[in-house]
This record gives C-alpha cells, structure tokens and sequence, in this order.
C-alpha cells in the first residue's frame, strides 16, 4: 500500500494540490496536517473513496486522515490529554497509525518553545505507557524539526533556528530511541530530501529547504518497505499554489 503524509497548510486552499496527489499516487491512506478548519468545513467531497477522520479547530493546526482501508478503529486517547488539535491514531488490522502535527515553537525558553518539548515528553510517555518497540507502528506527520545538519541546506546560516536548536532536535532523538526509524534516511542515507521550503525567495527552486517531515516506522516494519519519497512536483509549481511543504510518501507491504 501507499501512505503518504502532507502538511497542507489549509486543506480549503489546498483542494487542487490534493487532488493531483490523489491522482497521482492513489494512495490508500492520506495524512494530512495543519487543515485549518473545523470538521464540519472539512472538504470531504475531495475523497469520494475514502473515509475521513478529522480533528481540527478554525484557522490553526488541525489533522485529518482519509483511508480506503475497511475495518478499521479510531483512536484518539494522546489527542484528548492536549488542547490543540494536533494528533489522530488509527488501529488497522495489521498495524497503528499516528499522524501528527507537532508544535512550531519559537525562541528558546518562551511558552511557544516549551509547550513544544512538554509534547514531545507526553507523546513519548503515552508510547511507552501503551506501546512496545515490537508493536507494528508507523508515526508520520510534520514534526518541526530537522534532526541533523544533514537536513537542512545551510547549517551555519540555520544554527540554533527554530528546528535546529539542539533542545528540540534531542527531544526527536529521545522519541525514535523508543524503537522507531527515520524511514526516509534509511533508505536514502546520502539524499537530503527536503520537504519544506519558504514561500520567500523561490527557495524551491534553489533546493534550499529542510527536513521536517517523516515516515517512522517500528523494526517489525522495517523489512516490508519498498519505497520512500517526497513528491517535490507537487511543491515545485506555481499553479494550483502549493504548501510550503512536500508530500511525503511510502510504498509498504503491510
């Protein structure tokens, strides 16, 4: 199957761009971030094949999955212990899936930053308190951080940004020490496959981006992947407008 992850920043703005991801790939599961609108506002008529779960408050966060999968239990027990629509869990036969928007931050020791890394701390408190490593999970989403200087285009120029500071990049490493790997760069160890990109300066074009979204996947996982990419045609365009960010994608056998 095909799962992929994608920061719309506004799924109302972002129809055409999903539906040219829709065509595109036809991918089983959708997980999308950052929608921006209630449920109710929720464009559903954009996945005539799918069904959705969204969980999301007017013109801030917000996450959303749309599967064509059958049998399926949704959770949301993480969600209901936080006051920002930013997470959804869904139980599939064969593994669980968490799609998540984590917080943005801002400059270091101010509520923005901290409420960042008490996020980072409580997901990984509910992943041990519910979960083991030999769990079959795939967590995906926006996670706001570019783990290494690898992952972003200029290190010096981004040293100690918000998303390179070294608090929020050790809280990254703390949860995939729980036992999940970075899909992405075990796949493609010497590419830097950016997924965001400023609006400002065509910086798309320059490939002058960052990291920040990922495909993480449990060991028992880990041998069923065919596949991972990030679709940069679906950023790299000037009609339908784009996110900022890139779709990112998994061919998985599960």
């Amino acid at each position: 199957m095909i799962i992929t992850t994608f920061n719309v920043n506004s799924i109302r703005s972002r129809t055409d761009i999903v539906r040219l991801l829709i065509e595109k790939h036809n991918p089983e599961i959708i997980a999308l971030q950052e929608i921006k609108c209630t449920p109710d506002l929720f464009p559903e008529l954009i996945f005539p094949d799918y069904k959705c779960l969204v969980s999301g408050e007017k013109s801030y966060n917000g996450v959303a999955i749309c599967t064509k999968l059958d049998s399926v239990h949704f959770e949301n027990e993480f969600q209901d212990s936080l006051d920002q629509k930013r997470s959804l869990f869904v139980k599939f036969e064969n593994f669980t899936l968490m799609n998540i928007y984590f917080p943005h931050g801002d400059l270091r020791n101010n509520d923005k930053f901290n409420y960042k890394l008490t996020f980072y701390k409580k997901l990984l408190k509910f992943l041990n308190e519910n979960f083991t490593p030999d769990d079959p999970i795939v967590m995906l989403g926006d996670f706001n951080v570019a783990l290494t200087d690898f992952d972003v285009y200029d290190p010096e120029i981004l040293r100690d940004t918000i998303g390179t500071m070294p608090e929020e990049r050790e809280a990254l490493r703390e949860l995939i020490n729980f036992g999940l790997v970075d899909t992405y760069r075990h796949v493609h160890p010497t590419d830097p496959g950016f997924t965001w990109f400023s609006y400002i300066g065509g910086e798309v074009w320059k490939n002058n981006g960052m990291r920040i979204d990922y495909i993480l996947v449990t060991r028992p996982l880990l041998d069923k992947i065919k596949r991972v990419e990030v679709d940069f045609s679906l950023r790299r365009r000037r009609t339908p407008k784009p996110s900022d960010h890139a779709p990112l994608l998994i061919e998985i056998d599960i």
